[in-house]
């Protein structure tokens, strides 16, 4: 009589959902809790994201491009200040710092907006533009800074577009929750909101470190969270101008930055065209950031990770320049207000499903202080310079009367540029997993500390 067979045991369904995602014994758990990290990060960050476009719109398309400036000098100040903080601190009590100082600011617009309503004007909506675009550079970079810190090069290729698929969820849920709770809680309320998603957040953080130990520049081991980093404040600038690597992945950013401002110009002219008061604008481009977060979503789970294993670091950092470079061509021959949302959809899309989690991916080969000082100053200051850049071209080639046919001209060269430059991040990535060079830089990993680890 032939055996009868037994059914699947949990551990065996178990392991292939774990190979159908590709995740490894043991990775579960820590990815699960970076995605939930990141969800309230995002979910944070897109519920006051539509209220700050609107606010910068209120004094009319020049006032937002001087904002960018601002927002440049103040990521360029805070600098020093977060590598003070690193070099000085425990990782995660500088995070905590961080994220406590956000969470504090939080608190005082809230207290601004209930008890001193008479303030507000149209100077304190700029100010709340420049520190919203400082926060929001600063929380993603810490998370994803930790995260090159805790997973290795290998790990990062295969679980950052699922870790990224939290933040998705919560840049969907963000806008979601702030229309449901905007008209029955105030607008003042929203900021307590989003300062208690960032607690969550750090409480993530605290977990993540627990559960996964930390690497060192290229993977191959272990270091103790009881080091301090230490270095100097300016670590981070001086490591990107001597490491043609981290300088690459500079220039990568800066490239990205410039056309993505070149496409959030023309969206704030389009929209001003078809909406004049604060409410439908806000409305509009919410519902923008809504369906482009589906689309972002539909990428990370279905393609991002294929993408990577198959073709490599490179090719999945090139689709971006190539896809903005064909959206610009079809938006100079057609120039209508759906064309451009399809550019933008597509451009955030790529950049956010696929650019993304492969950028990240280059930290994690690099070495530990700069995988926080380094990084901080190209994903704040070099990604703010490249706004500023984007701005000004925009607005001169919009004063020369050249507008969209001028745009095309600039982009199709820069996409070419940027686009050899994914290439050969892509190869120079490879090449530093394989043989573990974290430290072409000026500042390599320091050794523990006499009495830690």
């Amino acid at each position: 009589m032939p055996p009868v067979a037994e059914p699947p045991s949990s551990a065996s369904s178990t392991s292939r959902l774990l190979r159908f995602v590709n995740l490894r014994q043991g990775e579960g758990t820590p990815v699960l809790v970076a995605a939930l990290f990141f969800f309230f990060v995002l979910t944070a960050l897109m519920l006051l994201r539509p209220a700050r476009d609107a606010l910068g719109m209120e004094r009319g398309i020049d006032s937002v491009r001087w904002l960018f400036i601002g927002t440049a000098v103040v990521t360029l100040a805070v600098n020093p200040v977060f590598g003070w903080l690193v070099s000085r601190f425990k990782r995660l009590q500088a995070i905590g710092a961080t994220y406590g100082f956000f969470v504090a600011s939080l608190v005082g617009f809230w207290g601004l907006l209930m008890f001193a309503p008479g303030a507000i004007g149209a100077r304190s909506g700029q100010v709340f533009y420049v520190w919203f675009s400082v926060f929001n550079l600063f929380v993603t970079m810490v998370f994803w800074a930790l995260m090159a810190d805790r997973f290795t090069s290998d790990q990062g290729k295969r679980v950052f577009a699922l870790v990224s698929v939290g933040g998705t969820l919560g840049a969907i849920f963000g806008p979601w929750l702030t229309s449901r709770l905007a008209e029955p809680l105030g607008t003042p309320a929203l900021l307590l909101v989003a300062g208690g998603l960032l607690l969550l957040a750090l409480a993530c953080a605290w977990l993540l470190v627990r559960l996964q130990p930390a690497t060192t520049g290229h993977g191959a081991a272990r270091s103790s969270d009881r080091e301090r980093i230490g270095g100097s404040a300016w670590a981070g600038l001086r490591a990107v101008f001597a490491s043609p690597y981290l300088a690459g992945i500079a220039g990568y950013v800066l490239l990205m930055t410039v056309v993505a401002t070149f496409i959030y110009f023309t969206r704030l002219q389009m929209v001003a065209a078809v909406a004049d008061d604060m409410d439908t604008r806000a409305a509009i481009l919410g519902n923008i950031d809504m369906w482009t977060q589906v689309a972002v979503l539909v990428l990370q789970v279905t393609l991002t990770g294929r993408i990577i294993r198959r073709f490599g670091l490179g090719v999945a950092l090139a689709i971006l320049p190539i896809a903005t470079a064909i959206g610009f061509i079809g938006l100079a021959i057609y120039g209508s207000f759906v064309v451009l949302v399809l550019l933008e959809a597509t451009n955030r899309a790529v950049q956010r499903g696929i650019t993304r989690p492969a950028r990240e991916a280059l930290f994690t080969v690099v070495a530990r202080e700069d995988k926080y000082k380094a990084k901080a100053f190209i994903d704040t200051f070099v990604y703010r310079a490249g706004d500023v850049v984007g701005a000004q071209t925009e607005g001169m080639l919009g004063r020369l009367g050249l507008a969209m046919g001028g745009l095309v001209s600039v982009v199709i060269p820069l996409a070419l540029v940027w686009a050899v430059l994914a290439l050969w991040l892509g190869r120079a990535q490879a090449r530093r997993a394989v043989t573990g060079d974290a430290g072409d830089t000026l500042t390599p990993a320091p050794l523990p500390r006499a009495g830690e680890g």
